[in-house]
């Protein structure tokens, strides 16, 4: 199993989050997600200026296997979005926490983040699936 960076927080539907230097969340989908999912060959991104709202799905993931919705966080308005996964969806396969990041929310609260899972409680979960 891959190591899973401390600075991050996870949902159980297995996206992380990462909260930057000024204030803004970034959110992806975990290693163990898209090892389940196999190889990525195509990613829908929300659109920048749209607002998500907490653990409603806002992306989707699509690999020779299956779809996946990718869900946010946070409640918020989206900033940014990682373009480059259009040409390139396998980026997420190669590097999900970092270069395969999916989207950027300006979040309206960061205390949600207090409700997502440590990822010590995240490898628990993923142990307790036994994966």
């Amino acid at each position: 199993m891959s190591e899973i960076p401390g600075d991050l927080k996870f949902l159980k539907s297995h996206e992380w989050a990462r909260v930057e230097g000024d204030g803004k969340v970034t959110i992806g989908i975990s290693d163990h997600a898209q090892g389940l999912l196999g190889d990525l060959v195509y990613v829908e991104l929300p659109t920048i200026g749209d607002r998500v709202e907490a653990g409603n799905a806002c992306a989707v993931v699509e690999s020779v296997k299956a779809a996946s919705d990718v869900y946010s966080p946070v409640t918020g308005k989206v900033v940014e979005v990682n373009a480059a996964l259009s040409d390139k969806p396998e980026t997420i396969n190669e590097d999900a926490y970092g270069e395969g990041w999916v989207f950027v929310v300006q979040p309206d609260n960061l205390d949600q983040l207090n409700e997502l899972l440590s990822p010590d409680e995240y490898a628990e979960l993923l142990e307790e699936e036994g994966h």
